[in-house]
């Protein structure tokens, strides 16, 4: 006989290897069955919503599933922000709870059901006799809908025996979404004419065409055409030739890239949702660029795009190779007139910036020297994500993740290491943050260090201020006061954390980098990276938003 939090235990464990989470009354009964009877790996964390975020961040840097668990009430509640970035950024975990007896809610209970669904998640609900069916239900549901959802164990049902653990078939892998339809193939035909036709055509992919696993079509469909490729911020490096690609497009893009696709006379966009950055709010494509876009939405996400074909983008893009190769179709030649490298440069600055502070362009590109090749980096949020973006080229879409960005949430960097590091245990983590979203997220400081080690290192982007409502709000003359913060010494709590902690104020402090690398990795502390920058450095990508916004 088991009870019912061990239908859970094992049946999750079955399909899901990691979980990350807090223990409390309403989630004490499944922790104590999965560590004791499964061979799940538990990774413990200091506030509820580093439980989420580093499921979050799991998927994200691996595309394997990853679970967290926290208990009922104000245990659950501390989870909604970023509940609702996973949600936002549709990233598929499963988010085990407790939950009020099924007798009724008591005085500290709330609805939970409610406040999921009002964050787009939705909640499966375990019985007392379907207990291993609903978490496979809630699994699948989430590898289906690339969702997170909630499973929710009720007080007066997790200690319930309730037989032997069933073996429960599942869950189903979705099917990629062909593009059979009469309608789709119709446009495959006419997309495939106009690339045949095309003088100056462009490809841009973004994080859907790395889940759909399209990288080699989407090579093929460039090579056949003679295309140009850019990626958005969440797609980097999908195409798997880096000698005709741009980049990152929209505000993180460089602008001698970004003017190159202005050029083109057909883009082609593939598992990209053509958000207002990546469009550059509207000036991406030259007003006479004829786009398209493929994607499993169920129509276009943006008003520029003039034709759209609903399909997986790896199946689409094959289609679409096969259909140029029978028709004869000769690439355009156009990409090999460019000088992709040349586009693809940022300006860089100088040390120092007027005010005596680190320039964190110049701090930027010297840390994507230093820094190991073999590295994934995950993001907090904050005016500071442009320097990763522009001067950490990553080598594949997994191997830099932004969790807060679909939400425009700050303070979940640190949650986000220990996913990370779990996801890939050979490589470098790195976690880029702010000072704002940094002390937000002081919780986890210590499961970034405990979970990563000497294979994890933070750079903290420190001007002392938020910096974005400084550029946004700052600069439109509303009071500064309480957009400004006391200087934290980043250093100091992360050596006092367990880690080493360097306050940067020169290029020259950043050689302790190579010093760490040349370190074995069981010998070296988590190096955290005070970079004491200037505010008075705005990126690109905030120039095109304040300009938006004046």
């Amino acid at each position: 006989m088991a009870h019912t939090s061990a239908h859970v235990a094992h049946t999750l464990a079955h399909h899901i290897d990691e979980v990350f989470g807090l223990m409390g009354n309403g989630n004490a009964y499944f922790l104590d069955a999965l560590l004791t009877s499964t061979s799940a790996t538990y990774t413990a964390v200091r506030h509820e919503a580093g439980a989420v975020v580093a499921a979050d961040a799991h998927f994200r840097t691996s595309g394997r599933i990853a679970a967290a668990t926290t208990t009922y009430g104000a245990g659950f509640t501390n989870t909604l922000t970023a509940l609702a970035e996973a949600a936002q950024a549709k990233v598929p975990l499963v988010l085990v709870v407790g939950d009020e007896p099924t007798s009724g809610p008591r005085p500290w209970d709330v609805d939970q059901i409610a406040m999921a669904s009002a964050v787009g998640v939705r909640t499966y609900t375990v019985g007392r006799v379907d207990a291993a069916a609903a978490t496979v239900t809630a699994i699948e549901h989430a590898l289906t809908y690339r969702v997170p959802v909630v499973l929710a164990i009720p007080y007066d049902v997790a200690t319930l025996d309730i037989g032997e653990i069933p073996s429960v078939p599942g869950p189903g892998q979705p099917t990629p979404l062909a593009p059979s339809s009469e309608f789709a193939q119709t446009s495959l035909a006419r997309l495939a004419s106009t690339l045949a036709e095309a003088e100056r055509p462009v490809l841009l992919a973004g994080r859907g065409a790395w889940l759909a696993g399209a990288e080699e079509e989407l090579g093929a469909l460039a090579e056949a055409t003679g295309a140009l490729t850019a990626t958005t911020a969440l797609g980097r490096n999908v195409f798997p030739d880096d000698e005709f690609d741009l980049g990152v497009a929209g505000g993180f893009g460089a602008p001698e890239a970004m003017e190159r696709i202005h050029e083109a006379d057909v883009a082609v966009v593939f598992g990209a949702s053509l958000n207002q950055f990546t469009m550059r709010f509207g000036e991406l494509f030259h007003p006479s660029t004829t786009v398209w876009q493929i994607d499993t939405d169920d129509r276009a996400t943006n008003a520029r795009v003039g034709g759209f074909i609903r399909s997986d983008v790896k199946l689409a893009a094959g289609e679409l190779v096969s259909r140029l190769e029978a028709a004869g179709s000769q690439p355009s030649g156009w990409r090999e007139t460019v000088d992709t490298a040349s586009d693809r440069a940022y300006e860089m600055g100088t040390e120092f910036a007027e005010d005596g502070r680190l320039d964190p362009r110049a701090a930027a590109a010297r840390l994507g020297e230093l820094m190991p090749e073999d590295r994934v980096v995950v993001s907090d949020g904050g005016h500071f994500i442009a320097w990763a973006n522009m001067f950490w080229e990553p080598s594949a879409p997994d191997r830099l993740a932004m969790v807060g960005t679909a939400f425009q949430s700050i303070g979940l960097g640190w949650h986000s290491v220990a996913g990370a590091a779990r996801a890939n245990q050979d490589s470098t983590i790195v976690l880029t943050t702010g000072d704002g979203g940094g002390a937000m997220a002081l919780s986890d400081l210590d499961t970034a260090i405990r979970s990563a080690g000497g294979r994890g290192m933070a750079v903290v982007f420190n001007d002392a201020a938020y910096g974005a409502e400084v550029n946004l709000y700052g600069l439109k003359g509303l009071d500064k006061s309480p957009m400004l913060i006391d200087e934290i010494d980043f250093a100091a709590l992360g050596s006092a954390a367990g880690g080493q902690g360097v306050a940067v104020r020169s290029l020259a402090d950043l050689e302790v980098v190579n010093e760490w690398k040349a370190t074995p990795v069981d010998e070296r502390k988590f190096l955290v990276l005070d970079l004491r920058i200037s505010g008075a450095v705005i990126a690109p990508y905030q120039e095109e938003v304040i300009r938006v916004n004046s």
